[in-house]
């Protein structure tokens, strides 16, 4: 699968109503650390199908990142069942990240 980009509108059906985990990247175009965790995202979204992976822009959707409380980014937040179940900052390797999504 690919990543999903999320804004203000289609937030609620692929985060809040989804049925799976959602790994939520909240990130920038300008960020260093998001840049580099982009790919390793892309790898591992395109490996597994029982998680969905979103990317939501804090430059452009303001209001979700203050309504999340990102206060640094890279921020991956994990949704199960519309609720925030996890939270990690910063840039982490592949197999940290595997192990924070869970199996």
């Amino acid at each position: 699968m690919e990543i999903i980009e999320i804004n203000s509108i289609n937030f609620e059906d692929e985060v809040i109503n989804n049925k799976k985990r959602v790994l939520v990247d909240f990130n920038a175009s300008w960020c260093g650390p998001c840049r580099m965790l982009r790919p390793v995202l892309e790898d591992i979204a395109s490996n597994r199908n029982d998680i969905d992976i979103c990317s939501i822009n804090v430059d452009d959707e303001e209001v979700l990142a203050q309504k999340y409380g990102v206060m640094s980014i890279p921020c991956l937040i994990l949704f199960e069942n519309g609720n925030e179940i996890s939270r990690s900052v910063g840039f982490k390797p592949k197999e940290e990240i595997e192990r924070f999504i869970g199996e």
